[in-house]
């Protein structure tokens, strides 16, 4: 299967630089996959496809102001975008380091100094910081890590709240899970008071999420691991859910991936956490999942192919849902991070 196939062109004027307010407010391009009808909706109008009894899951991770800009000590640019600390040393991070391609001495506002110590696999490296107490001052002097298509003269104060869902829990995410975005706390509660369960599960989107595909055959892309859990009675209220043959609806392809990793080949779901590296893409099986609400993606992104694939599984024709993106920018819908939503059911 080549990634060439899940190229579309899309019109800059496309590309939402700003949310929705409300955040209910924004599209809804519900799409049946049987019929292969569409619908064009307000994400408020989801409630009027749920039924009582469907188990809706979303993402709690919580995204930390990851990205911090300095210069190196010759005095070029730098900008740093901090994965994961070191267990073993909390001054030491995982990071993606932009402006050098060299071991250099980092210098931060308040005096704040990193040494780039070893290049790692996939172009990341392990950077040390001379303080150890470095959450702290990224609340003061890091950014929210958008993504670059959204464009910021400067850094705004809003999308420290905005480039978050309103049910974000378990701080860990570089990158939000953007197809929880629409949801409000009225709308939520309009869903349960529907009689639909909502649980949550945790996947820290890390980097790789949003890494390019840079193999010409989509099959021999590799994603990186990133931190999952689900508890015992999340797993135990989805195995519920498809013993009684009712709906479990993922929010986000993050939900996707945690569920399908933690569910086995005979549909039984297991608590417990660990590092989904699962990649989905055309030609999958899916176990876990019945209907998905997700984003308008990235042309030949891993999130595009796994919405692909759970539109139409048949990898013989794999940007299944071509068609619904063609509608979608006819008609004047907003793509990616602060964009609108579909349904796929």
């Amino acid at each position: 299967m080549k990634l060439t196939d899940f190229h579309y062109d899309l019109p800059p004027s496309c590309i939402a630089q700003e949310p929705v307010e409300p955040r209910d407010h924004s599209h809804l391009l519900v799409l049946d996959r049987r019929s292969n009808v569409f619908q064009h909706k307000k994400f408020y109008d989801l409630i009027d496809f749920l039924v009582p009894g469907d188990l809706l899951v979303n993402n709690i991770t919580k995204v930390f102001p990851a990205r911090l800009r300095g210069k190196k000590s010759s005095g070029g640019k730098i900008e740093v975008l901090l994965l994961e600390p070191r267990r073993a040393d909390a001054k030491v991070w995982r990071a993606l380091v932009r402006g050098t391609l060299r071991p250099s001495t980092l210098e931060f506002p308040e005096n704040l100094t990193a040494a780039m110590e070893e290049r790692l696999e996939e172009g990341e490296w392990l950077v040390r910081f001379s303080r150890d107490n470095l959450r702290s001052y990224l609340d003061l002097y890091g950014e929210m890590p958008l993504p670059p298509y959204i464009k910021r003269p400067s850094p705004r104060a809003s999308d420290l709240g905005r480039y978050q869902t309103v049910y974000a829990e378990k701080e860990g995410a570089v990158a939000a899970p953007t197809a929880g975005f629409h949801f409000t706390p009225g709308l939520l509660e309009k869903i349960h008071a529907r009689g639909v369960i909502v649980r949550p599960v945790v996947l820290h989107v890390g980097w790789g999420t949003f890494r390019p595909v840079r193999t010409k055959a989509v099959e021999q892309h590799q994603m990186l691991p990133e931190t999952y859990e689900v508890s015992k009675i999340v797993a135990l209220e989805l195995n519920a859910a498809r013993r009684e043959g009712r709906r479990i609806i993922a929010v986000g392809t993050t939900v996707v991936r945690t569920l399908e990793t933690v569910c086995d080949d005979q549909g039984v779901f297991h608590d417990g956490s660990g590092q989904a590296n699962l990649f989905i893409y055309p030609g999958y099986r899916f176990k876990a999942v019945d209907a998905l609400i997700t984003n308008f993606h990235l042309p030949d992104s891993t999130p595009l192919l796994l919405a692909c694939a759970f539109y139409r599984g048949d990898a013989s024709k794999p940007f299944s849902l071509r068609f619904a993106y063609q509608e979608a920018i006819k008609e004047g819908y907003r793509f990616y991070s602060y964009g609108d939503a579909m349904l796929i059911q």
